[in-house]
């Protein structure tokens, strides 16, 4: 299997297995099984960004805080909504309090940018990306990386700068910075 392939992979093999767990967690909240599914799946396509953008240490941890900020957004936008509606605000007004999703047009973004990451990922020697995927996915430390690899610690370091850089690059010159 290809590195770049590793990243949905690994996200969608970890979300699987909290599934239920984060419909529970948000369910407790929320009480009501259609929003708590709507903000699992939140919870996954905010996962998957902060993942490919290298931001997740835990992922398990932070799936499971993300359900629960997600549910607690929810309440408090009810809340406000119920309070808005109490006061005889029109349907207009109503409708324009933003909801915490991101737009269609955010999401196809997000997606080509994804898409850029993978490319760029793939463009990379085997080691490096292995370093990276080792590194920023399953979350190993250089020594352990370097001993698995049969390489030096400064050897790993050397080669994630180089994978972060690289991939960084290409995201910027889709951005066109």
């Amino acid at each position: 299997m290809h590195e770049a392939v590793l990243l949905p992979a690994f996200l969608n093999a970890i979300f699987a297995a909290h599934r239920r767990s984060l419909l529970w967690t948000v369910m407790r909240i929320v009480r009501d099984p259609q929003t708590a599914e709507d903000l699992a799946q939140e919870t996954y396509l905010r996962a998957r960004k902060a993942v490919e953008g290298g931001r997740v240490e835990h992922l398990e941890g932070f799936l499971h805080q993300t359900a629960r900020n997600l549910a607690l957004d929810h309440l408090r936008r009810r809340k406000t909504r119920a309070g808005a509606e109490l006061e005889g605000l029109e349907e207009t007004f109503l409708a324009a309090i933003s909801a915490d999703i991101p737009s269609i047009e955010q999401a196809l973004i997000e997606k080509q940018t994804f898409g850029v990451f993978q490319q760029a990922l793939a463009t990379l020697p085997k080691r490096a990306q292995a370093v990276l995927v080792l590194s920023r996915i399953e979350e190993w430390s250089n020594i352990r990386i370097a001993e698995h690899l049969g390489v030096s610690e400064r050897t790993v370091f050397n080669d994630l700068k180089l994978a972060m850089a690289h991939c960084r690059d290409a995201i910027a010159r889709l951005d066109g910075k």
